[in-house]
């Protein structure tokens, strides 16, 4: 085959990997630049890593307290019957939520207004609630829906809620609904506000510190003030809670502020730990993303030449498919007509039309082997066999095509038997037939085709000679792959399938053995099939 220049595809593959690879550049410069000015902009970019950084603590503090909530309210709505309700008991006992100083469930019965049941951890039941703040507050939060229970107004998705108007026993409650959607009890939990400032906000600022603050955390104070303006958390004890940036906490203590200044950094200072962190992750998403574009452009490039080496297949079939149907079709029509009187003519004309089925049928044969293969649906029946058998029996079926020719075979084989090996005949005959195939092919001017047969060091070794056209070095290891066919030009007017030598190796390895190959440009080729002589399994395999 010669070579050529690059098809449209892999050219338009190019062109879009450039396209791309410029907007990619475009966009990366337009980030520095933007970048710059906010370098520039010091002061709004300090407070934009302030703001980052308290939005941070929040959503720690959020995701501490709504996920587990969920997880521990959401009591089975066939608990709240009145002589079941004992089992949110055992409900309780499997969970552990850090934060929580009482759990509780309220019954609403269609008789009374509500019974309040508080877990004991320690001796693991449910008890009624004596008179307490505690209590108060959860009465004063449960109202709600012990009023839309008497109403009988359907709750389609209930949502935790959050009731804080006893700052000293917040409230989380979760409706609890049956299968008709009417409220029978809600499941609640009263928040341990100093689990909240003494062990859940030191966790949060530590853990939210170093994503903002790489160079060092005393590089920020942070605090928390109550509703009142009380301080109620400081990193800096000594200080004075003074705060340059504020924001509230979300879904609990939402009364609660959280502040946060620099104690080191100026605001100057923090722009630029901003652009250097912002530019490098940007640097590194442009280098994500060019590799992405190199990964994009080799698979495009793959499927083009895939799709290329499949067209030239269908084309060369198409070739091989006519060759071996002319010859046959003439052979036949001189047969009709009557111009083979003589009994040896008609022989002579039965075997080219014999031969030329011969081939034909090898193709279709190695069609369908690659169909098998690919699908993993190929299967060989594996007995002992002699291999000398096979090898005979294939050549016998090139005697008249290589007289027809021009061609002399010359056949070196032990004169003593060969062991058994455990082969497919169909299996192996048609690797040989490829090989010899091959050597025909790409002999050129040569008409010497060489095949020898041999047992040593418990392996049967059959070559297969010519000297012909070679194969370059650099190309010696992808002949195996399927349609790929030498890119020089010397095998420029050679037509072939490009499945044969694919087969050829699948076969082979499907054996236990493996094929090789020597050749140089110029001086011929020589491929050598070796099969172990025992270690294949009787019956069949899948190849």
């Amino acid at each position: 085959m010669s070579k050529r220049g690059d098809p449209p595809g892999r050219r338009a593959a190019w062109t879009g990997f450039l396209a791309a690879f410029l907007a990619l550049v475009l966009v990366l410069a337009l980030q520095v630049a933007s970048l710059v000015r906010l370098e520039r902009a010091s002061l709004l970019a300090g407070n934009a890593v302030l703001s980052g950084f308290l939005d941070a603590v929040a959503t720690e503090v959020l995701y501490t307290y709504g996920p587990a909530a969920e997880r521990t309210l959401d009591v089975p709505a066939s608990y709240f019957a009145r002589d079941d309700v004992g089992r949110a008991a055992a409900y309780f006992r499997r969970k552990d939520l850090e934060g929580a100083k009482r759990l509780f469930v309220v019954r609403f019965g269609d008789a009374d207004w509500g019974t309040v049941l508080f877990y004991d951890p320690e001796t693991g039941t449910m008890t009624l609630a004596p008179a307490s703040d505690e209590t108060r507050a959860v009465t004063v939060a449960c109202t709600p829906w012990k009023l839309l229970r008497e109403k009988a107004i359907a709750l389609d998705t209930p949502r935790l809620v959050v009731e804080e108007r006893d700052p000293a026993n917040r409230v989380i409650l979760n409706p609890i609904t049956d299968a008709t959607s009417r409220i029978v009890g809600v499941a609640g939990l009263i928040l341990d506000g100093d689990y909240f400032t003494s062990r859940l906000l030191p966790n949060a600022v530590r853990s939210c510190l170093p994503r903002y603050f790489p160079d060092g955390g005393d590089a920020v104070v942070v605090s928390v003030r109550d509703g009142s303006g009380a301080l109620r958390f400081t990193t800096d004890p000594g200080g004075d809670g003074r705060a340059d940036l504020t924001r509230p906490i979300p879904f609990v203590f939402t009364d609660h502020s959280l502040g946060v200044r620099s104690r080191t950094l100026t605001p100057e200072k923090l722009a630029r730990v901003n652009f250097g962190f912002n530019l490098t992750l940007s640097v590194l998403v442009a280098a994500l993303m060019a590799g992405g574009l190199v990964l994009a452009l080799r698979a495009t490039a793959r499927e083009v030449k895939l799709a290329r080496m499949k067209s030239e297949f269908v084309s060369n079939v198409t070739h091989e498919l006519k060759t071996p149907l002319a010859s046959i079709r003439v052979f036949a029509e001189h047969l009709r007509r009557g111009r083979a009187a003589a009994p040896e003519k008609a022989r002579e004309y039965g075997e080219h039309i014999e031969a030329e089925s011969l081939r034909l049928t090898n193709l279709v044969n190695n069609v369908l082997d690659l169909s098998s293969i690919e699908s993993g649906r190929k299967a060989y029946a594996f007995a002992p066999g002699d291999v000398g058998k096979v090898l005979a029996a294939t050549l016998a079926a090139f005697r008249v095509r290589l007289l027809h020719e021009g061609f002399d075979l010359e056949l070196d084989e032990p004169e003593e038997p060969l062991p058994a090996a455990r082969i497919d005949p169909d299996a192996l005959g048609r690797a040989i037939h490829n090989l010899v195939e091959n050597a025909v092919r790409y002999s050129g001017d040569s008409r010497w085709v060489g095949v020898r047969l041999t047992h040593r060091d418990g392996e049967i070794a059959i070559s297969v000679e010519d000297r012909g056209i070679g194969i370059p070095e650099s190309e010696q290891e992808r002949i195996f792959e399927r349609f790929h066919r030498v890119s020089t030009g010397l095998v420029h007017d050679v037509r072939g399938s490009g499945l044969g030598l694919s087969i050829v190796r699948h076969v082979v390895e499907a054996h236990g053995g493996r094929v090789e190959v020597s050749s140089r440009p110029g001086r011929g080729s020589v491929f050598t099939i070796r099969i172990p002589v025992a270690g294949v399994p009787d019956g069949p395999a899948k190849g």
